[in-house]
């Protein structure tokens, strides 16, 4: 072989693996606008989810709030209902001094609408069928005067707050 041929074989251009990997490279690397828009895409979704968690904060935090105010009214009247007892106890005694029976009606009158104000309800029971629910019977008679589970007589008012059970009514069930 001659000098010219050696030459021509070494100066024609062959493939070279670098050649096939350049022209690959701009296929396989994605494009600077592809990573731009992949990071668009993954602070997006940080957002929504971030929102999304914010959002159930807020709903979570205003029900317990709700409940708080609930729970600390149901407290406070259950506190007061020992009162609500003394003062109905006081109303139905026989007394001889008008101003002083006057007093204390006037008294259990403002408590009651205190109650009305806050919410808090006397759980209606005398004549009203037996409900374990909201009664707690404590005597069962048999009486043909009254119907069948039917409140005869109530020992101690209950009461409720929303749908919440303060106190029991304590009562007498016909049978």
């Amino acid at each position: 072989m001659s000098k010219k041929k050696q030459n021509d074989a070494v100066e024609q251009p062959q493939e070279t693996p670098e050649k096939e990997t350049a022209a690959e490279q701009p296929q396989t690397q994605p494009s600077e606008a592809d990573q731009l828009r992949e990071q668009l895409a993954q602070q997006e979704d940080k957002y929504l989810r971030l929102a999304a968690e914010y959002d159930n904060y807020r709903r979570r935090t205003a029900k317990e709030k709700e409940t708080i105010w609930v729970d600390a009214k149901a407290d406070t009247a259950a506190a007061l209902l020992g009162v609500y007892d003394n003062l109905e106890r006081a109303v139905k005694q026989e007394t001889a001094d008008e101003a002083y029976k006057k007093g204390v009606e006037m008294t259990m009158t403002q408590l009651k609408e205190v109650f009305a104000k806050l919410g808090i309800e006397e759980i209606p029971s005398l004549g009203q069928p037996f409900d374990p629910n909201v009664h707690n019977a404590v005597l069962h008679i048999d009486d043909e005067q009254f119907g069948e589970n039917e409140v005869a007589e109530v020992f101690q008012a209950g009461f409720r707050c929303g749908d919440k059970v303060l106190r029991f009514a304590m009562v007498k069930v016909a049978n």
